[in-house]
């Protein structure tokens, strides 16, 4: 290549890459430091590169205007100063920028457009076989999620005894042979038999992780990072307060020019032995400080809660606690956080001896209308067995169950929602569950323009409503499980709406 590589227009909100030559002495991971300044007329950005092997440096930027860019790349990595320019265009289709929160409680694209999350766990999906990455994302594709967490780390646990594809670093892994169903846990968190350089990335890793975060964009799925979790037997929830730090700036170096990435500190951060709440806060600090777009940042539980009150937390990332109760806790989460909820664990649908993996579809469907009718956005998760253990939570594939069909249904009615976010109406009755738009203050108005009335597992017959004498609303009735939207024509006044009396059925009106 020539000394200096990148493309001379990209999109807004598109990622720039410039690739420079530089020095291969030592350790070039730790040695030498990279830097790029990018200004234009409206913003001047400094971002941290990294090293990609083969004596080559990388710097990427993600324009956010439309405009005419230079850069300069400078550090020890070089004694050549790099310039350039370049031109960044209009947004294409289906590019509405990073997501960010919107109206306290919701999310929002950079241009504006609502952002509805329907999202998915898929722990270690990008590093199975190119077979079965191919095949997850075209399950992805033809389905309504637009949003997956997954893991940079490979995992160890139940139904996760094999290797990945790949390592982060480069040496070698204990010998696997030695697993068993039986002996699993024997090998959690030990690191004998591990021999890791930890100042040395595996870039085949990343580079691999990279492809799979655009293609995830280019679907328009937000890929949501864990950047850290406990199940492990290779040593990598157990490394250095230096190694860790290390590890945080390189992996934010290489994605954080991506729009469509959100940052996971962990995943059931207190399950963590050698990590304490100074840590994460430190990792905190090296994201603000490294992340230039301020991506969306969250840490996800096992049991309490993190202060999701801490400023660098943009959204609580909640696995629900009660046995029982999960999205009918959302009210209270919103008073007490004042930040969008994601609830990325609610259970799982499937069959797995867990109790957290073993609901049905109809109760994970249902946790998902409960939860976005009371303002917060559901995650899914599915694990259901099979001979060959290959588990949509943690592997991908192909999906086996019934939740995720009814999804879209959903999503269409959220995008249907006036303004941004539907918020819980308090003012309802007692025996359903009932949505309005998102208001800036809490005042109950005599009569609201929207209603989404969903009725949960309980199964009337009919129900009746008075608003006022003069409002007209289109009514529609919804089965949330059989997908079916029947229009009822215009109300006015008191009217009667009458009813399957099945469960899962939700009322729709809109003030004409």
């Amino acid at each position: 290549m020539d000394m200096i590589n990148y493309e001379k227009q990209i999109e807004r909100w598109g990622t720039l890459e410039v690739s420079v030559k530089g020095k291969t002495e030592g350790n070039p991971f730790v040695d030498y430091t990279v830097q790029g300044v990018f200004t234009g007329k409206k913003e001047q950005v400094t971002v941290n590169g990294f090293y990609d092997g083969e004596g080559i440096y990388k710097v990427r930027f993600m324009p956010s205007f439309e405009d005419e860019y230079t850069f300069r790349i400078q550090g020890s990595f070089s004694e050549e100063v790099y310039v350039g320019e370049f031109t960044a265009v209009p947004a294409g289709t289906g590019n509405h920028g990073p997501v960010y929160v919107a109206n306290t409680y919701h999310f929002a694209y950079a241009d504006g457009t609502p952002y509805y999350s329907i999202g998915t766990t898929c722990y270690v999906w990008e590093l199975q076989s190119d077979e079965l990455v191919k095949q997850t994302l075209k399950t992805l594709k033809d389905s309504a999620f637009n949003k997956i967490r997954f893991c940079i780390f490979p995992k160890h646990y139940d139904y996760n005894l094999g290797e990945p594809r790949s390592y982060p670093y480069e040496g070698m892994p204990m010998d696997s042979s030695v697993l068993t169903k039986e002996n699993f846990l024997e090998y959690t968190g030990k690191t004998e038999g591990n021999h890791w350089d930890f100042s040395r990335f595996n870039v085949e890793h990343f580079r691999h992780i990279e492809k799979c975060i655009l293609a995830l964009r280019d679907m328009g799925i937000e890929a949501d990072i864990i950047v850290m979790h406990p199940y492990d037997r290779w040593g990598f929830s157990q490394m250095t307060e230096e190694q860790d730090d290390l590890y945080w700036k390189y992996v934010l170096a290489r994605f954080s020019a991506y729009r469509n990435v959100w940052w996971s500190l962990a995943n059931e951060y207190d399950l963590f032995e050698h990590k304490t709440v100074k840590d994460w806060e430190r990792y905190a600090d090296l994201i603000c400080a490294n992340d230039p777009y301020n991506h969306l940042r969250s840490i996800h539980n096992c049991r309490p809660f993190y202060d999701h009150n801490r400023p660098w937390i943009t959204h609580c990332s909640i696995q629900r606690q009660d046995l029982y109760k999960s999205a009918e806790m959302v009210n209270e989460w919103r008073e007490k956080y004042k930040k969008p909820v994601v609830l990325d664990e609610i259970a799982y649908e499937g069959n797995i001896q867990h109790g957290w993996g073993n609901i049905t579809g109809e109760e994970l469907t249902r946790r998902f209308w409960e939860a976005a009718c009371r303002g917060a956005y559901p995650g899914h998760g599915e694990t259901y067995m099979n001979k060959d253990d290959i588990l949509w939570w943690s592997h991908g594939g192909v999906l086996h169950g019934e939740s995720h069909k009814r999804f879209k249904l959903l999503h269409d009615i959220m995008c249907e929602t006036p303004g941004i976010g539907l918020m819980p109406y308090e003012n309802s009755g007692w025996d359903e569950v009932c949505a309005v738009p998102e208001e800036s203050t809490q005042q109950i108005k005599p009569v609201k323009d929207y209603y989404l009335i969903y009725f949960s597992f309980m199964r009337p017959s009919f129900r009746e409503y008075h608003f006022d004498d003069e409002t007209k609303f289109q009514l529609k009735v919804i089965d949330t499980w059989n997908m079916t939207v029947e229009d009822r024509g215009i109300v006015q006044g008191k009217f009667k709406v009458e009813l399957p009396g099945r469960q899962y059925m939700a009322i729709q009106l809109k003030k004409v």
